[in-house]
């Protein structure tokens, strides 16, 4: 493996590269560490200088003996203050070695264990690693497994968390026990400590061959092996067979070939920290207007440029309540259920969803997004017991472009919700008028007006009478035009006593109903109440 090759395994999780006069190519067979009390230095090795500060003159001795043993690098210790030294830069550059940094969230004990089964991958046999699923795209490399043994796969860490997972044809083809891990977002604990207790681990991670669970039940039949770089075990790939079909018959070869494939991918994701708050906060930062969108694109394996559009979906939940989880999970689950690429991320009461990979063709991108926000609105409910509204985003032509369509997306939500009625679903261009008027609303918030407008007398009057409705009844005949039948039937009460009642309006408060001014006057003024009144 070279350098270079090594750095885009274990990414900047680990170390960071300082300088490389030698370049990215130099070969790298090796790790080991400095030993004072014997200070032989082994060719095309990365020597780990523990406990020499990089700003010190024996770090320039090290490293130019470094050189001149030919070792491919030298890895210092995190640097707490400052830059290293000029001393430091010009033995580099006279010996040609690499100088590089540990991360100070990576021991050195971690070091060595990915920098071991980094260079254990590079010996790995070709197969999923060398094809079209980008190094550490978890939810790819699930989706090729999947294709190959015929059934739904999960990728999961040591601790049985997901970390990724295969789509789906339809969310009916999960069965109970895949559904709940990928809402949990891990395996259930009851399932954990079962397995535990029956020495299930134990053999998973003992044995370098791929374990099988004959069907039980609603419990389909399953797969796992578990992934493995340098001695070390990364986690493990799991398959259920979907919809009562039987796996593939090759699926175990298929199966035992990806965990080794897989390694690379999982190694690069553990040292890339590509977890989903990582991922999370990548893209609040985009969608705030402040992140960098390159970052984004490596943390959640999508193309930086191509379209991509926001939804902005509302459900009643807060963050902070106990179904909040399963409002992000059912998001996850069911983007991916339509082959979507998505990330999750709250703001507020509004959660918002990151598409990206979209269609070139962008009326084709602009459907998908309608489509999957349809689809959102129609299936959750059933779930959540709850209604669901979504706006949809523009489709912008990457991930930096985001922030407007953030915007657009949560001012059709806004329209949406402000409106109330039957639609869950909307484009800025399909609340057009809602948006105008939340627009004119805001700008006369500030506005003066007389205190003696028919409006006010009529709320004078109702909180001197108690139990008068006068101007509810108002607002009501003038949202139905005048229309005695429909303000009615809308308030519930006979056609005889509206007219009544909108005799004692005249009364009251000497308004004009005749007069277009008049009532667009008093239709403004009650907008403007019942949004004070947070209507």
């Amino acid at each position: 493996m070279t350098l270079e090759g090594l750095l885009s395994v274990v990414g900047a999780g680990s170390l960071e590269l300082h300088m490389a006069p030698g370049g990215l190519g130099a070969p790298v067979t090796g790790v080991t560490l400095l030993d004072p009390l014997e200070p032989g230095f082994r060719p095309r090795e990365l020597l780990l200088a523990v406990g020499v500060d990089a700003r010190s003159a024996h770090a320039v001795d090290v490293l130019r003996r470094a050189g001149e043993e030919g070792a491919a690098g030298v890895v210092f210790g995190p640097v707490t203050a400052g830059e290293p030294g000029p001393a430091l830069r010009r033995a580099a550059e006279e010996a040609g070695t690499a100088v590089l940094f540990r991360t100070s969230w990576c021991t050195w004990g971690q070091l060595v264990g990915v920098l071991r089964a980094g260079l254990a991958s590079a010996g790995l046999p070709p197969g999923l690693s060398t094809q079209a699923v980008a190094l550490g795209d978890l939810n790819g490399l699930a989706d090729a497994v999947a294709a190959l043994v015929g059934g739904a796969v999960t990728i999961e860490d040591m601790e049985s968390r997901v970390l990724a997972y295969s789509s789906t044809d339809t969310e009916e083809d999960v069965d109970e026990l895949r559904r709940l891990t990928i809402l949990g977002r891990r395996v259930p604990p009851w399932r954990v400590a079962a397995m535990r207790e029956a020495g299930f681990f134990r053999a998973l991670w003992g044995t370098g061959d791929v374990l099988y669970r004959p069907a039980h039940g609603a419990d389909p039949e399953r797969l796992v092996g578990a992934v493995r770089a340098g001695g070390e075990v990364l986690g493990s790939i799991w398959v259920a067979a979907v919809a009562g079909r039987s796996l593939a018959p090759n699926a175990s070869e298929a199966l035992r070939a990806a965990t080794r494939a897989a390694a690379p991918h999982l190694l690069h994701h553990r040292t890339r920290g590509a977890d989903t708050r990582l991922v999370e906060d990548a893209a609040r930062a985009v969608l705030e207007g402040r992140g960098s969108a390159g970052v984004l694109a490596e943390r959640a394996s999508l193309p930086e440029t191509g379209n991509s559009a926001v939804l902005a979906v509302h459900a009643g939940i807060d963050q902070a309540d106990d179904a909040a989880s399963r409002l992000h999970g059912l998001l996850a689950l069911h983007c991916s259920a339509h082959g979507r690429r998505a990330v999750v991320v709250w703001a507020g009461g509004t959660v918002l969803v990151v598409l990206g990979a979209l269609d070139h063709d962008p009326r084709r991108a602009d459907a998908q997004v309608a489509e999957l926000g349809t689809s959102l609105a129609e299936r959750l409910p059933a779930a959540l017991g709850t209604t669901v509204r979504v706006g949809l985003g523009d489709v912008v032509a990457g991930l930096a472009d985001l922030p407007g369509s953030r915007r657009s997306a949560e001012l059709a939500l806004d329209a949406l919700t402000a409106a109330g009625g039957p639609r869950l679903v909307a484009r800025t261009e399909d609340v057009a008028e809602t948006i105008g008027l939340m627009r004119v609303m805001d700008a006369l918030r500030e506005v003066h007006l007389p205190q003696g407008t028919p409006v006010a007398r009529l709320a004078a009057f109702d909180a001197e009478h108690s139990g008068s409705c006068l101007l509810e009844t108002l607002r009501v005949y003038l949202d139905h035009f005048g229309d005695v039948t429909a303000a009615s039937r809308a308030l519930c009460v006979h056609p005889n006593s509206l007219r009544y009642r909108i005799r004692r309006i005249v009364q009251v408060s000497g308004i004009d109903l005749g007069s277009p001014d008049a009532r667009l006057l008093a239709q403004i003024q009650l907008r403007l109440r019942d949004r004070g009144a947070g209507r």
